[in-house]
């Protein structure tokens, strides 16, 4: 799970910076055309006028950075709510780049193409800028938040904790917040995890994108640890506020599930499709497909949804993780672990990721190597209950194979 609350974050688009080349655009990528609910949405009269507002001032001042900063953070709450990824990261960067070739220390600019690099899973990339970024400007709250993430999603979690009290001191707020609930849940720590996300969206502007985003994540963490009417509390209120958030639907759909209302949630996870093209809500079905029996009909949709992964890739996207998670559940264990594999290359401390290639590897009947994926996954503490239940399944799989003399032979 990214914490990815201070901006969304984009895609590399083969631009090169002011110290290699000197082609780089100062043109204004448009807005993406909002479609169907989002583009009745209060705030997008507002955005396309105050975007057309910005590029006029641009074209009279093309050296005009505030502007084109403006420009920037708009684009990205833009790609937060209508999640067109592949169009937004790309035309984020190419403003970051322009910045960036007027002003090479530019520290807003710096910390934007971080992010970027964060949502596109590039996490050691990202790391490395936000660092330099660190450098520019040490007291800002901002680049220890996408530090936090950065080394989150490369396994260097004592150091994420490290970056996120600097960031507590510095500025408590709706992203600090956050971020500490994220790193207590990694460690386990559920009611904690709770408590900090309250605080967060206690601090949020109700209505506003982050803090829907934060109470949707309370929701989970509610629907997680089995509170089900709390967690659909969350998704009501957010509902309630703003009708086309699509990831409270998703979390109404996961209630539902839970409760094993399939069709119900089928249904509502349709409503969220239609609003974003988010690949984890025809994950969602295909899991619920799979639950009530049909085989093929999941398998469709896990099909639909590497489909769905290869246009992130192709926007910059690392999907890799994602992909070994899509193709495990639908059965092709090989291609699982290629994904996986190419995943534990770039960050083989993360525990995510060592948990997709524990279930592959035990899936199949590899169990060395599973026990050897599991002991990292489960090294923070954590306790989701997917990660728990296949724990479970893999030692008792283990001490089978013991008893039966076969632990080291029954391996691929």
């Amino acid at each position: 799970m990214l914490l990815l609350l201070l901006a969304p974050m984009g895609c590399e688009t083969g631009k090169k910076n002011t110290t290699e080349s000197t082609s780089v655009s100062l043109e204004i990528p448009p807005l993406f055309q909002r479609k169907g609910e989002l583009a009745k949405a209060v705030e997008w009269e507002k955005t396309q006028s105050k975007v057309e507002e910005l590029k006029q001032k641009i074209a009279k001042n093309p050296n005009d950075l505030k502007a084109r900063l403006q420009v920037v953070t708009i684009y990205l709450a833009e790609a937060r709510i209508t999640g067109e990824h592949p169009y937004y990261y790309p035309a984020i960067l190419t403003i970051l780049d322009g910045i960036l070739s007027l002003d090479p220390a530019n520290f807003e600019a710096t910390v934007f193409k971080a992010s970027v690099k964060m949502s596109q899973h590039q996490f050691a990339e990202a790391k490395t800028i936000a660092e330099k970024a660190l450098k520019l400007n040490p007291d800002n709250a901002y680049v220890y938040g996408v530090l936090v993430d950065a080394n989150v999603e490369l396994g260097n979690y004592e150091e994420a904790v490290a970056m996120s009290d600097k960031m507590q001191r510095l500025r408590p707020s709706l992203e600090a917040y956050s971020r500490a609930s994220y790193l207590r849940e990694i460690y386990g720590d559920y009611p904690g995890a709770i408590e900090a996300m309250k605080l967060a969206v206690q601090a949020g502007l109700p209505g506003s994108e982050p803090y829907c985003w934060s109470k949707n994540t309370l929701g989970y963490l509610y629907e997680t640890t089995g509170k089900l009417a709390q967690a659909e509390i969350q998704y009501q209120e957010i509902l309630a506020l703003r009708p086309s958030y699509a990831f409270a639907l998703r979390g109404l759909a996961q209630v539902q599930k839970d409760r094993k209302q399939y069709d119900k949630a089928l249904s509502v996870l349709d409503s969220a499709a239609r609003i974003m093209p988010e690949f984890s809500f025809h994950e969602e079905m295909a899991e619920i497909y799979a639950l009530q029996g049909d085989v093929e009909k999941a398998n469709r949709k896990y099909l639909e949804v590497v489909g769905m992964l290869g246009e992130d890739a192709r926007s910059g996207h690392r999907v890799d993780l994602e992909l070994c998670k899509t193709y495990t559940a639908a059965g092709l264990l090989d291609s699982a672990r290629v994904y996986g594999l190419r995943e534990y290359a770039m960050r083989p401390k993360n525990i995510d990721v060592n948990h997709a290639l524990a279930w592959v590897y035990f899936k199949q009947n590899n169990l060395v190597k599973a026990r050897e994926h599991l002991q990292v996954a489960l090294r923070t503490g954590a306790k989701y209950p997917d990660l728990l239940a296949r724990a479970e399944a893999i030692k008792k799989g283990i001490n089978l194979a013991k008893s039966e003399g076969s632990f080291l032979t029954k391996t691929k």
